[in-house]
C-alpha cells in the first residue's frame, strides 16, 4: 500500500471505532498483528505470552483509541503501546526489558532487526514457521479472485487501483474481496496463536 494511501486508510478506520464500528478496528487488527507480534517478540519470546501481550497491546489500543487525535500516524501510536505492554509485562515477570530500543519515529520503517532475529528462540522460530505455513495454506486454498486480490496487495504491494486494473473489475469489488480474505486469513491465524 503506497504511504499516503495507507496513512488515509488508517485515518478512515480510526474515525469509524471511534464512532463505535467495531469491525473497523478488527481491519486495524488484521493489518497490523504481524508488525506489533514482531516488536512484543523483541521483549516477550514464550508463543503462549507473546500471544497474550500481543492481544493485551490491542485490548490497550481499542480502549485508548477514543482519545487518539491523529498527532502522529496510527501505527506509530500504536507501536508506542506495544512496546510499553510489552515492557510492563517484562518488568512485572521480575525481568528486565532489552537495554536497546527502536526510537518510536523510526517506527514506520521498522520491520525486524539482526538483533531481533538473534534473540529468537527455537520455539519462536518455529511458531513463525507455523504461522506462516498456515497463512500460505490459507491463501492457497482461497477461491481465486480473492486470492489473487491479497497476492497482489500483500505480496506485491499494488495500490487498490492497480489491482483493480489487473483483475478488471471495479474498486470498490477489490475492497469487498480484500477485506473477505483477510477475515478467512485472521481466522486461521487466532486458531494458530490459540494452539487450537
Amino acid at each position: 500500500m503506497k504511504d499516503g494511501e495507507d496513512q488515509a486508510s488508517d485515518k478512515q478506520l480510526v474515525v469509524r471505532v471511534q464512532k463505535g464500528d467495531k469491525r473497523a478496528f478488527d481491519l486495524l487488527v488484521i493489518k497490523y498483528q504481524f508488525k506489533v507480534q514482531a516488536i512484543v517478540s523483541r521483549f516477550v519470546w514464550d508463543r503462549d505470552e507473546l500471544a497474550d501481550v500481543t492481544q493485551e497491546a490491542f485490548i490497550k489500543a481499542y480502549r485508548a483509541i477514543p482519545n487518539f487525535r491523529g498527532e502522529s500516524q496510527f501505527y506509530t501510536w500504536l507501536y508506542r503501546i506495544a512496546v510499553n505492554s510489552a515492557k510492563n509485562y517484562v518488568v512485572a515477570r521480575g525481568r528486565r526489558p532489552p537495554e536497546s530500543d527502536i526510537d518510536a519515529a523510526d517506527a514506520e520503517q521498522w520491520v525486524g532487526s539482526d538483533q531481533m532475529r538473534d534473540l529468537e528462540t527455537p520455539e519462536s522460530q518455529l511458531f513463525c514457521q507455523e504461522l506462516e505455513h498456515a497463512v500460505r495454506q490459507v491463501i492457497a486454498d482461497l477461491p481465486e479472485d480473492l486470492r489473487t486480490a491479497v497476492t497482489l496487495r500483500e505480496y506485491h504491494d499494488l495500490s487498490y487501483d492497480e489491482i483493480a486494473d489487473i483483475m478488471k473489475c471495479p474498486t470498490g469489488t477489490v475492497r469487498s474481496r480484500l477485506f473477505r480474505a483477510r477475515e478467512v486469513i485472521d481466522a486461521e491465524v487466532l486458531r494458530v496463536m490459540s494452539g487450537k
